[in-house]
């Protein structure tokens, strides 16, 4: 069950605060998988993160979300809702562990990168290098057995292709793109929907606004952040409407 309660909520923002983007989204999956181990949750190819996180949204700010997004074409806004919940669900179905390309005298076996497989290769001075060096199960060539080190350089630009259309294939839900068509000109438009950033976004705004009540209800009663933050978000709006009309 995921992580909901206020207080470690705020310990998983203050943590984060320090946090490269990649360590926030780790951080939300913990709270999204607080019975999860650190490790475990590394190993997850990325798509199941991304249904795990959607469901966190939903559990904590429900099921709208609105999103803003700029036409490609014409410049203008665009504003819309979406249904975390009904993301959730789309994403849920599991990624195939592994993926088998043949094309142009070329057999691979590649296994579906996880989440510290992408984090790994993204602090290499190659990734793309770095991520076949660490997915690539087996490689053969006209029949001829190649290591993994060698394979960037080698692989024609086709078998990358197919080679990354088969991962994508494998795990659907690790890239969610919108498609949005511009209410003033038409065109369409489309944007990657990183729920990692968007719920990080969300509990800031929520985090600050949660200290905020804390301030007002301790300078008003004197009572301790613990005890304050374990009043239900209903009866702490009660309590600070009264102190307004005080």
């Amino acid at each position: 069950m995921a992580n909901t309660r206020a207080a470690e909520l705020l310990a998983t923002w203050e943590t984060g605060l320090a946090q490269a983007p990649s360590g926030r989204a780790l951080l939300l999956h913990r709270a999204a998988r607080p019975d999860t181990g650190g490790e475990t949750l590394s190993s997850l190819p990325v798509g199941e993160r991304e249904a795990d996180l959607f469901a966190l949204r939903r559990a904590l700010f429900g099921e709208r979300m609105q999103v803003r997004l700029e036409c490609g074409a014409c410049g203008e806004d665009m504003e819309f809702d979406l249904d975390a919940g009904e993301f959730a669900r789309s994403l849920a179905a599991p990624a195939e562990p592994s993926v088998r390309v043949v094309e142009d005298g070329w057999e691979i076996e590649f296994r579906v990168p996880g989440i510290a497989d992408l984090t790994e290769a993204a602090r290499q001075p190659e990734p793309r290098r770095a991520l076949l060096a660490r997915c690539v199960v087996s490689a053969v060539r006209d029949g001829e057995a190649l290591s993994a080190d060698v394979l960037s350089d080698a692989l024609p630009e086709a078998v990358q292709r197919r080679l990354a259309e088969a991962a994508q294939a494998a795990d659907p839900a690790a890239d969610v793109t919108l498609n949005v068509s511009c209410p003033e000109c038409g065109a369409g438009t489309r944007a990657e929907l990183d729920i990692a950033s968007y719920l990080w976004t969300e509990l800031d705004a929520w985090a600050r606004d949660v200290l905020l009540d804390v301030h007002l209800l301790a300078t008003a009663y004197g009572w301790s952040e613990p005890e304050i933050l374990a009043l239900s978000p209903l009866r702490r709006r009660y309590y600070l409407e009264l102190c307004a009309d005080v």
